[in-house]
C-alpha cells in the first residue's frame, strides 16, 4: 500500500470513530417500503423519531425502531460521561440499499410458471449531535 493511500486510510478510519451508526443487513423488506418509514424519520430528533416509529402502522417501522435504539447505544458506548437528553441527537442519514434478490416460482395455470422476486434491503442509520454541529462552525 502507498504512503497516500495509507494516510487517507488511517483519517477515514479516524473520522469513523467520532460517527454514531448502525447498520442492518439482509433485511427481508422491500427497500421501497423501508424507504417510505425512512422518509418519516430523516432528519428528525432521536426521542421524536422514536415515538414516530412505535406508533406506525408500517411492519418496517419495528425493525427501524430497533436500528435507531442500536445507534443511540453505540453513541452511549462513545460517551458515557454525557445524558441523551442535553446531547441533540438527531437521525444525520439513513441509507436504504437493495439487498440480495432470492427468484422463486410460482405456479400458474396451464402448466406455466411465474417469478417471485422476494426483495431485502440493508439500511445504515447514522446519528449526529446539533451541539457539535454549533461547535465546528
Amino acid at each position: 500500500m502507498g504512503a497516500r493511500k495509507r494516510n487517507s486510510a488511517t483519517e477515514l478510519k479516524e473520522a469513523k470513530k467520532q460517527q454514531y451508526f448502525a447498520v442492518l443487513k439482509n433485511c427481508p423488506t422491500s427497500p421501497r417500503k423501508m424507504r417510505l418509514v425512512a422518509d418519516m424519520v430523516r432528519g428528525m430528533e432521536v426521542n421524536r423519531a422514536l415515538d414516530v416509529l412505535k406508533f406506525s402502522s408500517k411492519e418496517s417501522s419495528r425493525r427501524l425502531e430497533k436500528l435507531v435504539m442500536s445507534a443511540i447505544a453505540n453513541w452511549q458506548a462513545k460517551n458515557e460521561g454525557s445524558r441523551l437528553e442535553e446531547s441533540n441527537l438527531y437521525v444525520k442519514t439513513i441509507a436504504v440499499d437493495s439487498g440480495r434478490i432470492l427468484k422463486r416460482l410460482m405456479p400458474a395455470p396451464q402448466g406455466r410458471a411465474h417469478r417471485i422476486k422476494k426483495r431485502s434491503n440493508h439500511v445504515t442509520v447514522s446519528l449526529g449531535s446539533l451541539i457539535q454541529v454549533k461547535e465546528t462552525e
